[in-house]
C-alpha cells in the first residue's frame, strides 16, 4: 500500500480496555506481526502528565496543559522495541510510575485536553496500518476501525499480573495496594463524563482472565485474519 493513501483506506486495529489487562503486549505483537505503526494512547497522557508534574501543574490548570499537549513529539518506533519517546529521548521509565500513572487519569478527565490530543492520535494513521490501545480508541478516536478488540480480565487477575510484573523486575510491590489502585482507576474509567470506557459497537470482547499472552494473541490474530 503507498504511505500517501488517504487515511480513511489505512486499516486500523484497535484495542480497548481497562487497565493492567495487558493491552500494550497485544497490541506490540500485533504490530510486529503486520508490520503496522503503533499507537499507546495511554502513553500519550501519560508523557503529558510527565511534563505536566515536571512543571508542578495541577489538572485544573488546563490553559497551560493543552498548550503543552500542543508540543508533543511522540514516536514509538519499533527499532526501539515500541518504547515511548517524547523527541529523541526514551521516556519509558519516567512515564510508568504511579505518580505519572495518576495525574495521567486525572488529566483525561478534563474534555479539552482530550480534544487537543485528539488530532495527535489520529496522526499516526498511515500506511500500511495502525495498531492501537486505549479506552476509547474504537469508540471516539478511530470508530471506523475495521478491527475493533476489547480485551479484559477480571480486577483480581490483573493485580495478580501487575505484582508478578513488578517483582520481577525487582521492584518491591504491596499486592493489596495495587488492587486498590487498579479497583480505583476502573472506577474512574468507566464513569468519567467524558469518553467513558465501554467496549466498542461491533467489538469482539476477550476475556483474558484464564488466558496466557500466546492464548490471546493467537485468538487475536485469528479475528484479524477473518475481519481484514
Amino acid at each position: 500500500m503507498s504511505t500517501t493513501a488517504k487515511p480513511a483506506s489505512v486499516p486500523v486495529i484497535t484495542v480497548d480496555g481497562p487497565a493492567g489487562v495487558g493491552k500494550g503486549t497485544l497490541t506490540k505483537r500485533l504490530a510486529a506481526i503486520y508490520g503496522f505503526h503503533y499507537l499507546d494512547s495511554g502513553a500519550v497522557y501519560r508523557a503529558l502528565a510527565s511534563q505536566v508534574l515536571a512543571r508542578s501543574l495541577v489538572p485544573e490548570q488546563l490553559d497551560e496543559i493543552v498548550h503543552l499537549a500542543t508540543q508533543l513529539a511522540l514516536s514509538f518506533p519499533p527499532e526501539h522495541d515500541y518504547q515511548t519517546m517524547l523527541g529523541n529521548n526514551i521516556i519509558e521509565a519516567d512515564i510508568r510510575t504511579e505518580t505519572c500513572s495518576a495525574m495521567a487519569s486525572k488529566i483525561a478527565a478534563q474534555q479539552p485536553i482530550r480534544e487537543q490530543l485528539l488530532a495527535l492520535q489520529k496522526s499516526f494513521q498511515r500506511a500500511p496500518g495502525l495498531v492501537c490501545d486505549g479506552r476509547d480508541m474504537g469508540t471516539v478516536v478511530f470508530p471506523q476501525a475495521q478491527v475493533k478488540i476489547f480485551l479484559d480480565a477480571s480486577c483480581q487477575e490483573r493485580a495478580q499480573r501487575r505484582y508478578k510484573q513488578l517483582i520481577d523486575q525487582g521492584i518491591s510491590a504491596n499486592f493489596a495496594h495495587l488492587f486498590d489502585s487498579i479497583s480505583a482507576r476502573d472506577q474512574l474509567d468507566r464513569s468519567r463524563a467524558h469518553s467513558p470506557l465501554v467496549a466498542a459497537e461491533g467489538a469482539w470482547v476477550i476475556d483474558s482472565t484464564e488466558m496466557t499472552i500466546e492464548e490471546v494473541i493467537g485468538a487475536a490474530t485469528d479475528y484479524i485474519k477473518r475481519s481484514l
